[in-house]
C-alpha cells in the first residue's frame, strides 16, 4: 500500500525520495574528491619527514660520491633535453603543487632530446648518469629552476654552464621526481623544516572544506511543481509559451482594422447638395473616380526599315532631311551608302577610304570608320551611328 500524506497523495513522498538520492550521490562525489586530495597531501607530509638517503643506496651507480653526500633517489628511464634559446629562469623555490594539471608526454617546442639514461638525486646535486657521460646540476650553483605546466619536463640552469638543460621523464613519475627534487633542494639549504610546514598549512586549509552531509528532504517541502515532469523547468517553459504564442499570433494576424479604417478615411466622401427646399430630399453626388488608360505595350518585333526613297515627313531624329531615309533613330547600319550622302550631309575628307559602317562624328561630320579603333579619330570621336 503507497503511503499517502495527509493530502492522501503520494507524490509528495516520491519527490522526496528522489531529492535525498540526488543529494546523496552529489555528497558521496564531493567526499571521495576531497579525500583523495586529503590523502596526498598526508602521503606528502610523511614522505617530507621520512625522505632520507644513504650512501649504501648509491651501491653499483657509476657514480662517486662526495664526503657526506647520500643518494637520494634514483630513476632509470630519464632523458637529457637541451634549450638552445631560452630567457632567465626564475629562481629555485620551496613551492609545492599538489593540484597541477595532469601532464602530456610530449617534448615542448624548443627543446631537443642530447641523451638518455639515469636519474640520480642526491642531497647535493642532481646527475644523469647517459650514454654520452655525465651531466650534473649542483643546487649551490643552480641559478635558475622551472617546471613545464604541460610536460614532464624540467629545466634548469647552472653557473658553470651557459646553455639550459634539464630532464624530461616518464608522465607517472613526474609529479614524484618534482617533491623529491624539492626536498633536496631544501636539504641543501637546510630548509626542509619549511616545506613541511607548508604541507601542515595545506592539511589545514583542505579540513576546512571537507562536504558537509547535506539535509534530508520531507514530503512537506515539496512544491506543486514537482508534480509535473520537470518540476520548475516545466513550468517556466510553459509560462513563457502562454505569454509568446499569442503575442505572434497578433502580430501575424491578417485582418487588421486598423487599416481598414485607414482606407475608408482615404476614400473621398459625397458632396452633399443643399437643400432647395422642405419637399426637395438632398441629392449626394459622388465625385467620378478617374480610370486608369491602359499602357500600350511594346512590339517586340524588330523596326521595320524604311524605304530607300524618303521625303521629309519622315521621322529623322536630328538628321537632316534626305532622299535616302538615313536617320538616327534606329534600324540597321548601313555599311555602303548612297552615292548622293555626302550632298545631304557633311562628309569626313577621304570619306569613301572608310572600311566601317556610317557613323556621325563629334563635330557633326559622317564617317565610314564606325566599329573600327580609330573611327572619327580626327573628329573628336563617335558621336552616334547612321542608321536605315
Amino acid at each position: 500500500m503507497a503511503r499517502t500524506d495527509s493530502t492522501g497523495s503520494t507524490w509528495r513522498y516520491r519527490w522526496a525520495h528522489r531529492q535525498n538520492e540526488r543529494r546523496l550521490r552529489s555528497h558521496r562525489g564531493a567526499e571521495a574528491a576531497w579525500r583523495r586530495r586529503d590523502d596526498e597531501l598526508r602521503r606528502l607530509r610523511t614522505l617530507a619527514e621520512e625522505f632520507q638517503g644513504s650512501a649504501a643506496a648509491g651501491a653499483g651507480l657509476p657514480l662517486e660520491l662526495g664526503p657526506g653526500e647520500v643518494v637520494l633517489w634514483a630513476l632509470p628511464a630519464a632523458q637529457l633535453v637541451e634549450v638552445r634559446h631560452t630567457s632567465v629562469l626564475p629562481a629555485p623555490d620551496l613551492t609545492v603543487a599538489v593540484d597541477a594539471a595532469p601532464l602530456r608526454p610530449r617534448r615542448p617546442d624548443g627543446v631537443r632530446i642530447a641523451d638518455a639514461g639515469m636519474a640520480v638525486i642526491t642531497n647535493r646535486r642532481l646527475v644523469l648518469l647517459g650514454g654520452r657521460g655525465r651531466r650534473d646540476w649542483a643546487y649551490g650553483r643552480m641559478t635558475g629552476l622551472a617546471h613545464d605546466p604541460a610536460a614532464p619536463v624540467t629545466l634548469m640552469q647552472v653557473l658553470d654552464r651557459r646553455r639550459t638543460s634539464g630532464l624530461m621523464l616518464p608522465v607517472d613519475a613526474a609529479a614524484d621526481f618534482r617533491f623529491k627534487l624539492t626536498l633536496a633542494f631544501a636539504d641543501a639549504i637546510e630548509q626542509r623544516d619549511a616545506v613541511i610546514a607548508q604541507l601542515d598549512e595545506l592539511i589545514a586549509e583542505h579540513a576546512q572544506l571537507k562536504p558537509i552531509r547535506p539535509g534530508i528532504a520531507t514530503p512537506g517541502q515539496a512544491r506543486r511543481s514537482a508534480m509535473l515532469p520537470g518540476g520548475r523547468r516545466t513550468v517556466a517553459v510553459a509560462a513563457a509559451i502562454a505569454v509568446l504564442v499569442p503575442a505572434a499570433l497578433i502580430e501575424s494576424d491578417p485582418s487588421d482594422p486598423t487599416r481598414r479604417e485607414v482606407a475608408a478615411a482615404a476614400t473621398p466622401a459625397p458632396t452633399a447638395v443643399p437643400r432647395l427646399g422642405p419637399s426637395v430630399p438632398p441629392i449626394a453626388v459622388a465625385r467620378p473616380t478617374p480610370t486608369a488608360k491602359p499602357k500600350p505595350k511594346r512590339s517586340s518585333t524588330p523596326p521595320t526599315p524604311a524605304p530607300s526613297k524618303t521625303t521629309s515627313g519622315e521621322r529623322l531624329c536630328g538628321a537632316p532631311a534626305n532622299p535616302m531615309g538615313y536617320d538616327f533613330c534606329g534600324g540597321y547600319r548601313i555599311r555602303k551608302p548612297d552615292a548622293e550622302i555626302c550632298d545631304w550631309f557633311d562628309c569626313t575628307p577621304q570619306f569613301w577610304a572608310g572600311r566601317g559602317y556610317l557613323v556621325q562624328c563629334r563635330d557633326g561630320a559622317v564617317s565610314l570608320t564606325g566599329g573600327q579603333r580609330d573611327a572619327c579619330a580626327e573628329h573628336r570621336g563617335v558621336r552616334r551611328t547612321v542608321w536605315t
